[in-house]
């Protein structure tokens, strides 16, 4: 689950880092009156959107007044923001934040995620903060080091001293910076974090350590254990459809092609979106339905995938194990009679119960097309859209 930066930073400060002031609102009118509040000599308006590069695409202004705030603000509300990770469509402004400006010194990037190659916790830093770090690795990879820590309750000074290292830090600033890595390993660890950004940690004139911007990602599995951060969901910055299908505990996650997929299974869904691809065309979802599945659910993904008008067909991969292969069967039976299922359907069972399932398929009167493996379904849906 990802959060706004307001959000995360005052998560951050909660657990002692130091973060620049700052008042976010739903309206303009709103923000210039919490603005007034902040002593700075310049304020640093931002979008808050789910996506990074909002700087590029307008989404960040620095100004001098009051007035030059009420203006730019007034501008970027509501404005549908374009960058690299939000796609053509953009995302529309709906939250807004200004903060105080620093004098900035440098610029580093830091940022602390889940290893799941090495099971443990892994730290990212370099002395070139401020631009991609995917751009940094690859151009100038002695530049971006990382430090692989073994889970624990605290992390020790010797890794700390590892990850600044890069930083080359005067001793007194090097203290502090120790410090707000254990601030962030603590927060991490505490609220089950599965991601934290720091892009730029930035050092001031005034020999400060600041987290300019912050972005957290976390673990969706532990959110009922955290229901202070479930709360700041922003249900806005979700696909509609993810947030339905969300409700029926089903993974699914839209994606641009044109052939709907419902496998139960991560690892046989991304199999099956693997071959059609394959084979020439695109999915237009991942889709799974889990191991033990109800026909209620069942038909409910299937309504969730027609409801996407980019799809032109739809295969369905069951493997039956804790599934039984009737109940997906019957599942769709029942999602059909209350939707007219006017495209292409590719059926392929197999496991516990696939027999009796085919023979409910069969019976139904649906328009399907049954296939014997992975391989067939693949080929006989695509052939179908053609």
């Amino acid at each position: 689950m990802n959060i706004h930066e307001y959000q995360a930073k005052q998560i951050l400060k909660n657990y002692g880092v130091e973060v620049p002031n700052g008042v976010f609102a739903l309206s303009v009118n709103e923000l210039i009156k919490k603005a007034k509040r902040l002593n700075t000599k310049k304020f640093v308006l931002k979008a808050q959107i789910h996506a990074g590069g909002r700087g590029k695409a307008g989404g960040i202004k620095i100004l001098n007044t009051i007035e030059e705030l009420k203006i730019s603000a007034e501008e970027m509300f509501e404005k549908v923001l374009i960058t690299h990770q939000t796609g053509p469509e953009g995302r529309k402004v709906k939250r807004l934040y200004v903060e105080e400006s620093f004098n900035i010194h440098k610029e580093f990037y830091l940022s602390c995620l889940v290893d799941r190659s090495s099971s443990k916790i892994a730290f990212i830093s370099s002395d070139q903060g401020g631009i991609d770090i995917e751009q940094v690795a690859s151009q100038n990879p002695q530049k971006v080091i990382i430090t692989r820590i073994d889970y624990k309750n605290e992390i020790s000074n010797e890794d700390c001293e590892k990850i600044v290292k890069i930083f080359n830090l005067a001793n007194t600033v090097k203290k502090r910076a120790i410090l707000l890595i254990k601030s962030i390993y603590k927060m991490f660890i505490s609220t089950d974090a599965y991601m934290v950004e720091i892009n730029p940690l930035i050092l001031t004139k005034e020999n400060k350590i600041v987290c300019l911007d912050a972005k957290i990602n976390f673990d969706d599995n532990a959110l009922f254990k955290h229901p202070e951060i479930a709360k700041l969901r922003d249900f806005n910055e979700e696909d509609p459809t993810e947030i339905e299908a969300h409700k029926y505990d089903l993974a699914y996650i839209k994606l641009k092609g044109n052939i709907g997929c419902m496998v139960n299974g991560a690892g046989l869904a991304m199999a099956t979106m693997d071959l059609i691809k394959l084979y020439g065309q695109e999915p237009a979802n991942f889709l799974d339905v889990g191991g033990g599945a109800s026909k209620e659910k069942v038909s409910t993904a299937l309504k969730i995938i027609l409801s996407d008008q980019n799809v032109k067909g739809i295969l369905i991969n069951i493997f039956g194990g804790i599934m039984r292969c009737d109940l997906i069967a019957q599942g769709v039976v029942d999602a059909a009679k209350e939707i007219n299922i006017n495209i292409p359907l590719v059926v392929r069972l197999a496991g516990t119960n696939f027999e009796k399932g085919k023979r409910i398929l069969k019976r139904s009167g649906l328009k399907l097309t049954s296939a014997e493996n992975l391989d067939d379904a693949a080929k006989k849906i695509i052939e179908a859209i053609k």
